[in-house]
């Protein structure tokens, strides 16, 4: 990525394109009209093109707009039979969607999450409430904090959807035109908004004395601790819509008069490829199925080793730190080697530039994640989950400040660790309390979280690294999330068990994010 920013031109020309790993930059291609060929932002894969069908791309006024998604309904990695069944079974959701939605339809991310329909209540009311009841922040404020915060993941499919709400609750219209046109006291949370959504670990009491001791400019701690919901909320509910493959939403009339380019859109390299989501699936694959029902049967093996193991004989307190040691520093190489490969780590950051629809809304937009236990450089102190826990410190002071937060937080975080059919693709009866556990901690472990009662190497026994390149995409850097990846891991896995993998991921990233915000306020009132 360009360090300190490129200028708006520049970052309107090139796209990355989040299936092949390529840059996208400007390509002439036969099959587009000649007057798109002169045109200085055209946006393509240089992979070949199939047709002006598959990729359309108009020009207005310098912005750009982007044709529906190539794949029909809500998500691009999930059948659309699957999702509309669900929803089409279950009655509940619509009553859900019209108690508790704010854009007053059933959208994508919805009904995606209707796969698990215990779970959507407990999301759609917290965000509900954060976002329309009583609270410390004025309605319009909410949303821009929400576009603040999807757009440190170039998440346009929020940023779009939050533009509207911001209109429709009275927001200035001049305010989405960047950063520069907001009140101060909103431009000062960009740091924090940076932090929580890449390094969490780096927020200390000053960050937040700075924010509450600024003037005329300055946040009360309940409005602070709202907005810091509402940022640490938005970042995970990115890593969802990336992880899911959440498609934009059908309806092409956007408030603000143009489309966002949606940076999770299919290249044609994958049309190229027929990568497509009906083509996806491993019916096409007698191996395939053959392999990944030799991976289920290995991943039930283990849970039962280990839960026999854990039976036998408990690891001593000093194994147990070594185990975690261990994994947070194997944490470094995943990622780096199986996903981009051609890339090195440090070119690919260099070679990502953020669209200037999405960059009006960040500041330093070359700051992203960078691994907590970081080869050659100061060692870092862990986050011990029992010095601040969310049940014993986290929860009360967020309650405090922002009345009934904490409940609706408390019993989200709770469905979703708790959640449970008792199934494993085609097994029934099946305890996996281990597995979720497993997700969850790992996403706590890369953030510098440690559970002194876990015994991390329970991550290394069920998480393979197919499913570890996964978690640690959709969790730290979401944007690059592709259909490969998702379809590598578990590949005998029902869609819906893949839900509940990113649900996991999201709340435990949101408890991560908040664990370290909140004890940075707690540290400021001591």
């Amino acid at each position: 990525m360009n360090r300190g920013g490129s200028s708006p031109s520049a970052a309107a020309s090139y796209l990355l394109c989040t299936n092949c790993r390529k840059v996208l930059r400007k390509v002439w291609c036969h099959s587009f009209p000649s007057n798109f060929r002169s045109s200085s932002s055209l946006l393509l894969c240089n992979s070949q093109p199939t047709s002006t069908n598959n990729l359309q791309i108009f020009f207005k006024d310098k912005r750009i707009r982007v044709s529906q998604p190539l794949t029909r309904g809500p998500s691009a990695f999930i059948p659309e039979k699957e999702v509309v069944q669900a929803n089409t079974v279950d009655e509940r959701t619509n009553f859900l969607v019209e108690e508790y939605s704010t854009s007053g339809r059933l959208d994508n991310i919805t009904q995606v999450m209707s796969l698990h329909t215990q779970y959507l209540e407990s999301f759609l009311r917290s965000q509900f409430y954060m976002l329309r009841m009583d609270g410390p922040l004025p309605l319009p404020h909410r949303h821009y904090i929400a576009i603040m915060a999807a757009a440190r993941h170039q998440c346009s499919y929020l940023i779009n959807m939050h533009v509207d709400e911001f209109l429709k609750t009275g927001g200035i219209a001049e305010w989405l035109n960047g950063l520069q046109y907001v009140p101060q006291r909103l431009k000062n949370l960009n740091e924090i908004n940076k932090l929580l959504a890449h390094r969490p670990w780096l927020i200390t009491k000053e960050h937040i004395q700075k924010l509450v001791k600024t003037g005329e400019n300055n946040w009360s701690l309940p409005e602070l601790v709202h907005a810091v919901v509402l940022l640490a909320h938005y970042h995970a509910l990115a890593s969802f819509v990336f992880g899911s493959g959440i498609n934009p939403e059908r309806d092409p009339e956007i408030s603000n008069g143009f489309r966002l380019i949606p940076v999770n859109n299919f290249c044609v390299c994958d049309l190229a490829n027929d990568n497509n989501i009906e083509n996806a699936s491993l019916t096409g694959s007698n191996f395939g199925i053959v392999d990944s029902l030799s991976e289920l049967e290995a991943l039930m093996e283990r849970m039962k080793r280990l839960q026999e193991e854990r039976e036998d004989e408990e690891a001593s307190q000093e194994e147990m730190t070594t185990r975690f040691e261990k994994e947070k520093k194997e944490s470094l190489f995943v990622v780096s080697g199986d996903t981009f490969h051609s890339f090195p780590h440090s070119d690919f950051e260099d070679d990502m530039i953020i669209t200037s629809d999405v960059s009006r809304y960040i500041e330093d937009p070359g700051f992203g994640y960078e691994d907590f236990a970081r080869r050659g450089e100061e060692h870092l102190p862990t986050f011990r989950a029992q010095d601040y826990t969310w049940e014993n410190h986290g929860f009360s002071l967020v309650n405090r400040l922002y009345s009934d937060i904490g409940h609706l937080l408390d019993e989200k975080f709770r469905m979703v660790y708790n959640l449970t059919y008792n199934t494993m693709a085609t097994h029934e009866d099946v305890d996996t309390t281990m597995l979720r556990r497993a997700l969850f901690n790992y996403v706590h472990c890369m953030f510098g979280i440690r559970y002194d009662d876990y015994d991390y190497g329970e991550v290394n026994q069920l998480l393979e690294r197919s499913l570890k390149v996964y978690i640690k995409t959709v969790t730290c850097y979401p944007e690059r999330t592709t259909k490969r990846m998702y379809d590598s891991y578990w590949r005998q896995f029902k869609h819906s068990e893949k839900v509940h993998v990113n649900l996991l991921l999201m709340e435990a990233r949101m408890q991560a994010e908040l664990l370290y915000a909140l004890r940075a306020i707690t540290r400021h009132l001591t």
